[in-house]
């Protein structure tokens, strides 16, 4: 193929693939938006090279060749730069610095030394660093649960990497007396524009891939977490014990379960009012969530009361554990404008028996066993299978 018809065909392929992520831009999630703007640009500016590419024979080469191949890597630093917004990193003006090397080093080599292999090993250059810099974030930065976007526009990057490198290499030392890139007698000239939309064309499916990927994280973290607290809702918590639950029985493992709940909530709520309340229910959320780590997993059962799975405990452990999340929260009173809050909470403990068959059998007596400490005076452990514990 013709390499002028081979860059045109690409200019409109490219601008089709640009259309659908402007099409898809208020799909996306609002903090991947700058990213997706950037990568829309991107896009479109490498569409603007390929056209100054077709038409380089038509205008004087001082002009063309550095605007053409600025607008390539321009475009590239973009994509570059939306990586980086995309997950998050500050920006930096040092991703527009290989388009700088390449306007000055184009137009030193055709103002004054001209040379088609300098060019295209200065291009090819600065093409790599952009790419390669997105590529490497994309793949250290992919996430453990959903890898395969990242994986795929990284990998995307790098096979651009490979082909841009290898043919720097070619016209360093094959080139021979081809005069530019539109010269028929280089296969490799025909073949650059079809490999050069792939970083466009296929690179922006898996950019939205990963937006795609983004945003289901989203939804299944929100399904999952209690919105006041932070901590995993009801459903989230559950289901997480059910699977530990079923592992402990499979391997005759310790397992307990406690459930807890904040004292004399309701009077919180009738002095201080509903805000401070959710004050309340945070305060003490954090405090939990700061002491359970590691096997132990907190999460809000709903209203005022949490439950902590405890992997791998036996029933002292677990009543010993419960004793410090108890005292935890007695010592750490909340200030709300100036005047100290005290609250306490009293625990029900439940520790797995060759009897239980289920979580929920474990559950129902971890909130006897609370029932027990709330009789016994509150701001205390209660065990179904051990005598209370005075916190």
């Amino acid at each position: 193929m013709d390499p002028r018809t081979a860059f045109v065909i690409m200019t409109l392929m490219i601008l089709l693939n640009g259309s659908v992520l402007a099409v898809m831009h208020s799909a996306v999630s609002p903090d991947v938006r700058p990213s997706s703007v950037d990568w829309r640009i991107g896009t479109l500016l490498l569409a603007v090279s390929a056209v100054f590419y077709a038409v380089q024979e038509s205008f004087p080469p001082a002009i063309i060749l550095p605007l053409g191949n600025g607008f390539l890597c321009l475009g590239l630093a973009l994509y570059w730069r939306s990586i980086r917004r995309f997950h998050g990193l500050p920006d930096s003006h040092w991703v527009f610095a290989p388009v700088v090397v390449t306007v000055l080093g184009l137009y030193y080599f055709v103002a004054f030394v001209p040379s088609l292999v300098a060019r295209v090993v200065i291009v090819s250059a600065c093409s790599c660093v952009c790419m390669m810099a997105a590529g490497l974030t994309m793949y250290r930065r992919a996430p453990p649960d959903q890898p395969k976007g990242h994986y795929l526009l990284a990998g995307i990057f790098f096979l651009v990497v490979v082909f841009i490198a290898l043919r720097g290499l070619f016209f360093a030392q094959f080139a021979g007396d081809v005069k530019n890139l539109l010269d028929t007698t280089s296969w490799m000239s025909g073949v650059f524009p079809i490999v050069s939309g792939i970083l466009p064309l296929i690179g922006t499916t898996a950019f939205l891939l990963v937006c795609a990927e983004r945003l289901q994280g989203q939804w299944e973290r929100a399904a999952a977490t209690d919105f006041l607290t932070g901590l995993p809702n009801r459903r989230a918590i559950t289901g997480h014990a059910e699977v530990a639950f079923s592992l402990a029985k499979r391997n005759a493992t310790a397992f307990a379960v406690a459930v807890i709940d904040i004292d004399h909530f309701k009077s919180v709520n009738d002095r201080f009012g509903h805000d401070v309340g959710d004050q309340a229910l945070k305060h003490i959320a954090g405090l939990l969530a700061r002491e359970c780590r590691g096997p132990l997993r907190v999460g809000r059962q709903g209203g005022e009361e949490f439950v902590v799975i405890l992997e791998g405990a036996s029933a002292a452990n677990a009543a010993a554990v419960a004793q410090r999340l108890c005292r935890s929260v007695a010592e750490a009173p909340l200030f709300v404008k100036g005047e100290s809050v005290a609250l306490t909470v009293s625990v029900g403990v439940s520790a797995m028996s060759a009897k239980d068959e289920s979580y929920e059998l474990m559950l129902s007596r971890a909130d006897r066993a609370l029932y027990n400490a709330k009789a016994a005076g509150r701001n205390q452990v209660a065990s179904s299978s051990l005598a209370g514990f005075q916190s």
